[in-house]
């Protein structure tokens, strides 16, 4: 089971402090980056979706580093889920909470 890092939420997100809580967000494909087919799923009604482990966690999240292995080719909604974001805060003290 992989730690995960303790969040102050007080502190300011950044490259070094995130906790990587919206690699476990489910992340529809509505265009194309380029992100490799091993990544790829399909939800029930068909659409695509980055795939997610059976841990609820994204398959191109590196484990070790808490980094996107494909973070160039990530896909749109991943670019635009801004970081330090009211969304990103909000899911920074869901995961807090769930691992107390």
């Amino acid at each position: 089971m992989t730690n995960i890092p303790h969040i102050q939420i007080t502190e300011p997100v950044t490259c070094s402090t995130c906790a990587a809580c919206c690699c476990q967000l489910e992340v529809m494909l509505i265009t194309d980056t380029g992100v490799p087919q091993r990544f790829i799923d399909t939800d029930d009604w068909g659409g695509e979706v980055m795939l997610r482990l059976d841990d609820g966690w994204c398959a191109a999240l590196d484990r070790d580093t808490m980094m996107c292995t494909i973070y160039e080719l990530r896909p749109l909604i991943c670019r635009e889920f801004e970081m330090g974001a009211s969304e990103c805060l909000e899911e920074r003290e869901g995961i807090t909470t769930a691992y107390r």
